[in-house]
């Protein structure tokens, strides 16, 4: 790493200083602590200074309040509490340490990193492990040690949303390899984490944040550059910037390109404040409320342009979406909008607008008890049905109540996002309308990485049902726009074959411009086996090499019937490509080969993997495989239900719904030899726990020898490898299963 260097420490005389007998724990705040802290990105709204925590103390366990001096607190969260003491007091042991200690540990804080600094010396400890120091320098080397102590308690040290920080890494950040990646496993989907994006406007289809942020981290380094040519709402470049990437989002929606070029935009907290008043107060004084007062209104602001809405639409132009009363409103509350000056504070207020359109027209309704008790959960028809419906009941919303809303989801989103979106880092992002088939604007192997979610089909024809944003936002359609979109169906009709063409042409220039060695995820959730062919064919054609497809759930329902398991996924699948000088191609299965072959190594080996599987688990793993073997098919045809295959060949336990290998037996088909030792190894050392027994590496060796010779017999020590990846030695020669034993094995069919 380069060293920092501290500005205001470059002509401090560090010696001076502590000899002078004034220099105390004032001091010590002023001189040191606060440039530090400015200078590890720290702002007044991430320093706590007067929180006040309660402990008990004494025999009689009389309460006491105390005062850490600072906290440092990142989206609602406390990273670090950091004491500052006089020059002459211990800041590595004794009181002092036990003391901060117990601020870090308090149940009001429980910070994961806590420290102290007397002037003269800076220790930080990490609150699982305070016996030592993690870090420990004298001010006088502040500089070269300040890599080390950013790296820790920085802002961006922590990751948003978790409950936990990620442990320092050195082979992650220092030995990261491109081309050896390893593809995730199923992340657990965290929508309303993050305010940067849940609540701050609807869309469409959003990509959980928390995935797209971990694929991000997983494909990229720090300063890599991410594309997403179908960017929608931008949840990727978001993203992307938040893990301090380079972005670039690309959509056809002006819509789209609206709303992520809202959200972006950098504004001080103070600013966008003194504008909303002032918009809510001009808007108060001439809020029309009598029918001669809304004429007037419509008469005074330029009216919707009477854009056609699409078929199947209950009216036919956009303006009959909205009563007289709310169109009168809302024109009068834009009218006010645009005449503030600045770009990004009215595209700011004009984000919290498009917020409001959603709720106040003719197909808005609350549908719920719930929804009608809170005010959430209710949306625009378009949103919810994917077209214009005319409610029976319109939900009458408040226009100020609306926009008030709307300015508190916006405004905790821009201060979420402000250390890593702002003045001086927004360059590092291009938000562009344009579509996917012609990126030329993007220089050939340029790209880091892309995490790309394409429209699918039928199933939405987004320009079609923006229409109510875009007349009311005056953002403008053009006819060429229709032609590139790629959906099928839609106003212009588009057949299969337009949108396989379009799909196809946006995948050979994500191949022209990534770099080589680097990443494609493109995200799958279509019904249509074709569609699959499609993309792995073309993408294969291109010269990618497919890697693997991985089975995530979006975060909405999964399906409950099994009696058809081969209809769709519990969620979606992001397919995985590399692109390398010297691609391999999936060999697909020969027809006459036996299915039946095929489904069971499929059961075994996520069986094996996942130490046991559930249903969705099987099906989700057997769709993977049928789709890229290129039998989805036959499957459909031959299994139309699992569970009797299921409850012949494997144990099932009811209360967790996950099916075993069935005790005793062997694997029938052939898995890698690592692979089944690690699950015999889990299932023995899990039974031996339960029976409050141990067992020594001959017993183990007895026990699973007899199960693993089915295929070629291992060695001892290619078993003890595998144990000790999973367990650790108690006592001379007994063997303890770990925690959560995990080893990472692939191609095991």
């Amino acid at each position: 790493m380069n060293n920092y260097v501290i500005p205001q420490f470059n002509d401090l005389n560090f010696k001076k200083l502590f000899g002078n007998p004034d220099f105390k724990e004032d001091s010590v705040r002023e001189v040191v602590i606060s440039p530090l802290l400015e200078a590890l990105g720290y702002r007044q709204e991430n320093i706590v200074r007067s929180k006040a925590v309660k402990f008990k103390a004494g025999s009689q366990k009389k309460e006491i309040t105390l005062i850490p001096d600072y906290i440092l607190e990142i989206n609602g969260k406390y990273a670090c509490v950091l004491d500052a003491k006089s020059p002459k007091e211990n800041i590595l042991s004794n009181d002092n340490v036990a003391q901060v200690y117990s601020y870090a540990t308090n149940p009001e804080i429980r910070s994961a990193y806590f420290a102290l600094c007397n002037g003269k010396e800076f220790s930080l400890f990490k609150t699982s492990i305070s016996e030592k120091p993690i870090l420990f320098f004298n001010t006088e080397n502040i500089n070269e040690n300040f890599d080390k102590l950013r790296f820790y308690i920085s802002p961006n040290s922590f990751h948003n949303g978790k409950d936990f920080v990620y442990e320092p890494s050195a082979k992650y950040e220092i030995n990261f390899d491109y081309t050896n990646r390893p593809l995730l496993e199923e992340i657990q989907v965290k929508k309303q984490a993050a305010k940067r994006h849940f609540g701050v406007h609807g869309y469409f289809t959003k990509q959980a944040w928390n995935v797209v942020a971990e694929y991000i981290k997983n494909f990229s380094q720090k300063g890599d550059l991410v594309l997403d040519p179908f960017g929608g709402s931008g949840v990727t470049a978001i993203e992307a910037l938040m893990n301090e990437r380079k972005a670039i989002n690309v959509d056809l929606n002006p819509m789209a390109v609206f709303l992520v070029n809202s959200l972006a935009a950098p504004v001080k907290q103070s600013e966008l404040a003194k504008v909303f008043e002032e918009v809510k107060s001009e808007y108060t004084k001439k809020e029309p409320k009598t029918k001669k007062e809304i004429l007037q209104v419509l008469q005074k602001y330029r009216g919707l342009k009477k854009l056609t809405l699409p078929k199947g639409s209950d009216v036919d132009t956009v303006d009959k979406l909205f009563s007289q009363e709310q169109t009168a409103k809302l024109a009068l509350l834009k009218s006010i909008i645009l005449k503030q000056k600045d770009d990004n504070l009215r595209n700011t207020l004009l984000l919290m607008f498009s917020g409001v359109i959603t709720r106040v027209n003719l197909t808005y309704h609350i549908s719920t008890a719930v929804e009608s008790q809170t005010g959430f959960g209710g949306d625009a028809s378009a949103m919810r049905y994917y077209r214009y419906r005319i409610a029976p009941n319109p939900t009458a919303v408040d226009i100020l109540q609306a926009f008030e809303l709307r300015y508190k989801k916006i405004s905790q989103a821009k201060k979420e996002m402000e250390y890593f979106i702002n003045d001086k880092t927004i360059s590092n992002v291009k938000i562009v309308k344009g579509t996917a088939t012609d990126l030329s604007f993007i220089k050939n192997e340029s790209v880091d990485y892309i995490y790309t979610d394409p429209p699918y089909g039928k199933k939405i024809p987004y320009l079609d049902l923006s229409v109510m944003w875009n007349a009311w936002l005056d953002l403008d359609v053009s006819e060429k726009d229709y032609q590139l979109e790629a959906i099928e169906g839609g106003q212009h009709h588009k057949t299969k074959d337009d949108y396989n063409d379009l799909i196809a042409q946006s995948i050979k220039e994500m191949y022209r411009v990534l770099k080589y060695d680097r990443w494609l995820s493109f995200v799958f959730a279509h019904k249509d086996p074709e569609f699959w062919h499609l993309i792995i064919d073309t993408a294969e054609a291109c010269g990618f090499e497919y890697v693997g497809a991985v089975s995530q759930k979006n975060g909405q329902t999964s399906f409950k019937k099994r009696q058809n398991p081969f209809t769709v996924l519990s969620g979606q699948l992001i397919i995985n490509f590399k692109k390398i000088k010297n691609p391999k191609f999936i060999m697909k299965a020969h027809l006459g080969m036996k299915i039946s072959d095929i489904v069971m190594q499929t059961i075994e080996g996520i069986i094996a993997k996942n130490n046991g599987a559930t249903v969705e688990e099987i099906n989700d793993e057997l769709i993977i495989k049928g789709l890229e073997l290129g039998f989805l098919d036959l499957l459909k045809k031959e299994y139309s239900d699992l569970t009797p295959l299921l409850i012949e060949n494997f144990d099932y336990d009811k209360k967790s719904e996950i099916y075993t290998i069935k005790e005793n037996k062997k694997f029938t088909t052939h898995l890698d030899v690592r692979l089944r030792i690690k699950y015999y190894l889990i299932s023995y050392l899990r039974r031996i726990q339960r029976e409050n027994k141990t067992a020594t590496f001959d017993e183990i060796i007895l026990n699973i020898l007899p199960l693993l010779k089915n295929g070629s017999t291992p060695e001892n020590q290619t078993i003890l490898n595998v144990l000790q990846d999973i367990a650790y030695k108690s006592g001379k020669d007994c063997w303890t299963l770990r925690k959560n034993p995990q080893l990472m094995l692939d191609g095991f069919i």
